[in-house]
């Protein structure tokens, strides 16, 4: 049977998410999103930057290479150290990448002692991983040893009452509303204490 044990599924997302090689920076293209996410037009930029409007129109348009001190000029304007224009933008920058996962409809993998539903799968390279578990194990006696792995976790009780066993702490129980937030390298595993199969929701950083 194919291992689809939280920590699999935490690997796959890693190796699914695997970085991109880094592009080559485009000066002209860097300095625009500089200026455009400052809501500055070309002339408003120039005269900041103390630049001709037709000057940083090239610079943008990668019609010129700017000389040092053009780019002093354009780093002052903007607020910004030299460097900082040749380094690619990271968290400044909005992906705008949205899923939606209507309910049941999550991509569901079983296990003896959990059936997760995996949310916004469709998205590749997530910093997180997102999912719906439906609680089955009734006893620790249930798990094969303590879960762990690299990274933290967030814990959120949807339905019925849990209990949150780690490591180092004594056992937890949890109710509709509650949630705990662990370092996920400590052991951890999680049975249902209600009549019914408790369901909770797991978010777990991937990096």
């Amino acid at each position: 049977m194919e291992d689809r044990s939280p920590v699999s599924l935490i690997r796959i997302a890693r190796e699914n998410g695997a970085e991109e090689s880094a592009e080559p920076l485009n000066l002209g293209e860097r300095v625009r999103e500089l200026r455009k996410s400052r809501g500055w037009t070309l002339e408003q930029a120039a005269r900041h930057a103390g630049l001709a409007r037709s000057t940083l129109s090239k610079i943008e348009n990668e019609q010129m290479s700017p000389t040092y001190e053009a780019l002093k000029k354009l780093a002052e304007g903007l607020q910004i150290s030299v460097p900082q224009l040749f380094t690619p933008p990271q968290r400044d920058q909005i992906s705008g990448r949205m899923a939606v996962t209507r309910t049941g409809l999550g991509t569901h993998h079983a296990t003896t002692t959990y059936e997760h539903e995996l949310l916004a799968d469709a998205l590749s390279k997530k910093r997180m991983l997102p999912y719906r578990a439906r609680v089955r194990a009734r006893s620790m006696d249930e798990f094969d040893g303590w879960v762990r792995h690299d990274g933290e976790e967030f814990l959120y009780v949807l339905t019925g009452v849990v209990r949150l066993f780690t490591e180092f702490y004594e056992p937890i129980e949890m109710r509709r509303g509650d949630s705990a937030y662990y370092d996920a390298t400590m052991g951890h595993n999680v049975v249902s204490v209600s009549d019914e199969d408790a369901t909770i929701l797991w978010i777990t950083s991937l990096g």
